[in-house]
């Protein structure tokens, strides 16, 4: 039986149109400054008032160029409260080629600079939350998600195994699952505050093969092919910096090695950033899956559950090849 073809002028009006759509991108992205911009957003979301301090530009200015980048499909925009945050789109396999160009070259000196000044300005504000509403923390995060919610399903893709990592250990429960599973386990946390909570926890335990470390993740990565398994339940909504979690951690994980993240899907509920320190309202499941392939990790069992407050959880596994 002959099947039916398209007609000749509907196929070339299809050509004609992703012709048009890719020039259209190619014009938006062919600005030496509007690269620049492709080039940071490649890896990390930043706000508008964030972007004018790191190019130095006036915020009419860079909206203009945010705007033409945007009406191109090159960068995506996502509300976070009362800030416009801007991330680079990676939907269009036909620029893969001009932005792995692009990502080879490094941030001008000067704008490295300022990038790593608002990291530690991120990562600042998420440390004097800590230190101030310690102790208030468990009684907001149960207004989200308690530790009953996601920790047993978390423990339930634990693989045992000889060393394990837990990021963000927050009041220590799940500590005492990896103490069971691991023959070494460590306890990383960026707050000191939060880090002597769970060292608590674990001795109110006895549990006696935790080491405790105070600092980021780039502790992790100067430790590299040590974790069989690293945890990181309800963290990265705290972090400045998510897609650097994920390239220290992948360096921290053994070969076969296992990441496990418990995580806020995207949502609109501002006040979570005042009552419980969050830095970014959730994340979409592909923004996740994004970044953990950037690292060189791949996709692994996933568990998808909403709750009656209207948030919703993924747990995500990620391995290492």
């Amino acid at each position: 039986m002959l099947q039916s073809q398209p007609a000749p002028d509907t196929a070339d009006n299809a050509d004609g149109d992703a012709i048009a759509q890719l020039a259209a991108r190619l014009k938006a992205a062919g600005d030496p400054l509007r690269l620049e911009i492709l080039r940071l957003l490649s890896q990390d979301s930043y706000s508008v008032l964030e972007l004018c301090r790191i190019f130095d530009l006036r915020q009419p200015a860079l909206s203009h160029h945010l705007k033409v980048l945007a009406q191109a499909g090159l960068v995506n925009k996502r509300r976070e409260g009362n800030n416009l945050f801007y991330r680079r789109s990676s939907h269009d396999d036909r620029l893969q080629p001009l932005f792995a160009s692009l990502d080879w070259l490094p941030l001008a000196p000067e704008r490295a600079a300022k990038v790593e000044q608002v990291a530690r300005e991120r990562a600042e504000a998420s440390r004097r939350f800590f230190a101030d509403y310690g102790n208030r923390f468990r009684e907001q995060q149960e207004l989200i998600a308690g530790y009953e919610v996601y920790g047993p399903q978390v423990a339930q893709l634990l693989k045992a195994g000889g060393a394990a990592l837990e990021v963000g250990p927050g009041e220590g429960e799940f500590l005492a699952e990896l103490a069971g599973c691991f023959r070494q386990v460590t306890a990383l946390d960026l707050s000191a505050t939060m880090l002597a909570r769970a060292r608590q926890f674990a001795g109110e335990r006895k549990l006696g093969n935790i080491e405790f470390v105070c600092g980021d993740t780039r502790e992790a990565a100067a430790r590299p092919d040590s974790a069989d398994s690293i945890v990181v339940n309800m963290v990265l909504h705290h972090t400045p910096e998510p897609a650097q979690i994920f390239r220290d951690l992948q360096a921290a994980l053994k070969s076969g090695g296992q990441l496990l993240v418990a995580e806020l899907q995207d949502h609109k509920q501002d006040w979570a950033r005042e009552a419980c320190g969050d830095l970014w309202l959730g994340f979409a499941p592909e923004q996740l899956a994004g970044w953990a392939q950037d690292a060189g990790l791949q996709n692994g069992r996933s568990v998808y559950s909403a709750l009656r407050n209207g948030f919703q959880i993924q747990i995500r596994e990620f391995l290492k090849p």
